[in-house]
């Protein structure tokens, strides 16, 4: 995989990848919703949430873009990337990237997934946008690589 999209010029914050695990019923998804939700009140352009399924579909205010990788044949950490990447080069705009049970899109491989956070890391800082990850695993059974993720914090602003 490449990571060539290009930065945004407009934007002097630097944003990166924040990891959300735990087991399931721990409350990442209710977590991310939060997130997405305040994100479109003070985000200055887009904000986008990936799922696979439609669980987020009543929960997250409609100005958000939902987008359920079951429909378009997303599968596995390069599509997700690929995905990732190509929403951003459709819309320059993009603030905010909330992905949803990223590791069962990436199916459940630790290597492959680690690899598609330090990609979505690299393309999200290059380009100014904030991108948050669900996983549900045991942060136990996680690397360093991955559990580096869940430890990260960044500006709030986003204009």
């Amino acid at each position: 995989m490449r990571d060539e999209c290009e930065p945004h010029k407009n934007k002097e914050i630097d944003f990166m990848v924040k990891l959300i695990v735990g087991v399931k019923g721990t409350g990442k998804t209710k977590m991310l919703i939060d997130m997405a939700n305040e994100a479109l009140k003070t985000s200055a352009g887009s904000v986008v949430c990936v799922e696979k399924g439609q669980k987020l579909k009543y929960d997250v205010k409609y100005k958000a873009r939902l987008i359920d990788t079951s429909e378009y044949g997303i599968c596995g950490a390069d599509a997700l990337y690929g995905l990732i990447c190509g929403l951003y080069a459709a819309n320059y705009d993009i603030t905010h990237v909330f992905v949803d049970s990223a590791l069962k899109i990436c199916e459940e491989n630790l290597d492959d997934f680690a690899r598609f956070l330090k990609l979505a890391d690299n393309v999200s800082d290059k380009n100014k946008f904030q991108c948050i990850i669900t996983a549900s695993v045991s942060p136990d059974r996680l690397p360093e690589e991955i559990l580096e993720y869940t430890n990260r914090t960044w500006a709030t602003s986003t204009t």
